[in-house]
C-alpha cells in the first residue's frame, strides 16, 4: 500500500503551491488535507486509487467543503468514461460521499463534497486557563 501523507498549513510547502492554483480561487487560513490510497466506490464498483485533498470551511456559505483530485487511474476512466458520479470516498483514516467528475486534461477526476471529509480534522488548540 502507498505511503499516506497528511498535509495541514504547515506540512503543505510552497514548492506545491502551483499544482493547486487553479482548484480554488483563494488562499484559505485553515486548509486542512490528506494526500495518500483511497478506494473509491462508484455505482458499486470499488476502485483503488491514489488521491489529494483538501478541506476548508467556505465563509460564503459557512460550511465545509472538501476538494482535490485522484491520480490517473485506467480503471477508474474506463468506469466513468469522462462522466460525473456519486461517489463514496474511504481513506485509511475515514470516508465521505461526494461527486467525482471534472477530468483535466491529464485525465485526473476532481473530488467534491461538502461535510466531513474521508480524512480526520486537526483539533484546535486548547484554549490557554492561566
Amino acid at each position: 500500500m502507498a505511503r499516506e501523507q497528511v498535509l495541514t498549513t504547515e506540512t503543505h510547502s510552497p514548492e506545491h503551491e502551483h499544482e493547486h492554483e487553479h482548484e480554488h480561487e483563494h488562499e484559505h487560513e485553515h486548509d486542512e488535507g490528506y494526500s495518500g490510497p483511497a478506494t473509491l466506490t462508484v455505482a458499486g464498483t470499488p476502485v483503488e486509487v491514489r488521491v489529494r485533498v483538501e478541506a476548508h470551511t467556505e465563509p460564503h456559505d459557512g460550511q465545509l467543503h472538501w476538494f482535490g483530485r485522484v491520480d490517473r487511474n485506467e480503471e477508474l476512466s474506463a468506469l466513468l468514461g469522462g462522466k460525473a458520479a456519486d461517489v463514496l470516498v474511504v481513506t485509511p483514516r475515514g470516508r465521505a460521499e461526494g461527486r467525482i467528475g471534472d477530468v483535466d486534461l491529464w485525465d485526473r477526476y476532481r473530488l467534491t463534497g461538502v461535510g466531513t471529509p474521508p480524512f480526520p480534522l486537526d483539533e484546535p488548540p486548547a484554549p490557554d486557563t492561566d
